[in-house]
């Protein structure tokens, strides 16, 4: 019999939206009416992408779940097409010197926040239909290492990295490429792979991180600004010295909502990468660990959809949608903290942006029907 879904992941998730999308209201305000004249614009265009979130959303909870199975890699491949199309002239859209956007009038897209959901969804239906949903998980660390298994399965997933780490470094987009390899490690891991696949894949993963930064010389500025925080404080540093002076303002209860003075031009991206930045200045240290105890009950009762999955492709698609929220949630935090390089990407469910909410509220849609089928 079907089970009821998680209303508990579906209410922490509600609340998540609804508290992101009430603080950008505000936040949004006065660059909203700077650039085009009235407080709603930014507000406006960000309800619309939640609606269309949400729609698609709904989709995939009624979707069957071996449906979704049969067509991931058609969905992959077409994912993989649209990341190629936005070095096109034209229909791509360079921005902050990176290619990452398609624009079909007033239509903006961004594909690579939809390769963290298709790329979880292929992966686990292929590692499903590899391994026996009856293998044992304490043998997990022990599996088969034969040649074999070594060329039938790590290979094409190294294959599968590095198609997409190709795409995306073309892209220069090294922290959302990050999020996929270790939200794909994880569903690699989790189905039941030997234990040195994975640790052979992070080792690879770290040398490449690396090398990365060092070929890029803003990388390697970003890195020593993490290192040392005070490093040119008015140029590189200057977006991690006044998100600390947000957050530092800020004190225990904060100015109150809407009170912040540094989203007034004064904190670069503050709608996006920086959004944690003014929620610290505004509802204080005891608005951030609300914040943060809200995204760790909701990452709970997403793993624990996975483990009551009785589906293996169910268990795997869940576990990589939260590592993949997980690591992006830690990342965008982190960074806003001084703990973390400074990242450039968007706090889920609270940052400005259409796609990156879209390809959220979808993965919420299915997690809510592996729970119904658990």
């Amino acid at each position: 019999m079907r089970r009821a879904i998680n209303y508990y992941f579906l209410f922490f998730a509600a609340l998540l939206l609804t508290a992101g999308s009430f603080f950008l209201a505000t936040l949004s305000a006065p660059a909203s009416i700077q650039a085009f004249g009235n407080t709603n614009h930014y507000i406006f265009h960000q309800l619309i992408s939640i609606a269309i979130g949400l729609v698609a959303a709904v989709i995939l909870f009624t979707l069957p779940l071996n449906f979704l199975k049969k067509v991931s890699l058609p969905l992959l491949l077409l994912n993989l097409f649209f990341l190629a199309v936005v070095f096109v002239p034209i229909i791509g859209t360079k921005l902050f010197g990176a290619h990452r956007w398609i624009s079909i009038g007033p239509i903006s897209l961004q594909p690579s926040e939809f390769l963290k959901l298709t790329a979880i969804i292929y992966l686990s239906a292929w590692l499903s239909a590899k391994f026996s949903e009856n293998r044992q998980r304490g043998v997990m660390a022990f599996a088969q290492k034969t040649w074999s298994q070594f060329i039938k399965t790590y290979v094409p997933f190294i294959c599968l990295l590095a198609v997409i780490s190709a795409l995306l470094f073309l892209q220069k987009d090294m922290s959302t490429l990050a999020i996929i390899i270790l939200s794909l490690l994880a569903v690699y891991f989790t189905a039941g792979t030997p234990l040195w696949h994975t640790v052979l894949s992070l080792l690879g993963g770290i040398s490449g991180a690396l090398l990365l930064v060092k070929i890029e010389p803003y990388r390697v500025q970003r890195f020593l600004v993490f290192l040392h925080p005070d490093t040119d404080p008015l140029g590189i540093g200057f977006q991690l010295r006044q998100s600390l002076l947000a957050i530092g303002s800020g004190g225990i209860f904060g100015k109150g909502l809407g009170m912040s003075t540094q989203k007034f031009g004064f904190l670069p991206q503050a709608m996006s990468d920086s959004v944690f930045a003014i929620l610290g200045e505004e509802l204080g240290i005891a608005g951030c660990v609300a914040c943060i105890i809200t995204f760790l009950l909701f990452f709970w009762q997403g793993i624990k959809i996975s483990h009551n999955a009785t589906d293996k492709f169910g268990k795997l698609v869940a576990i990589g949608v939260i590592v993949w929220l997980a690591v992006q949630t830690f990342m965008n935090i982190a960074s806003s903290l001084g703990i973390w390089p400074l990242a450039g990407i968007p706090l889920p469910f609270f940052s400005y942006g259409g796609s990156h909410i879209i390809a959220e509220l979808m993965a919420i849609g299915l997690l809510l029907n592996i729970s119904k089928n658990a």
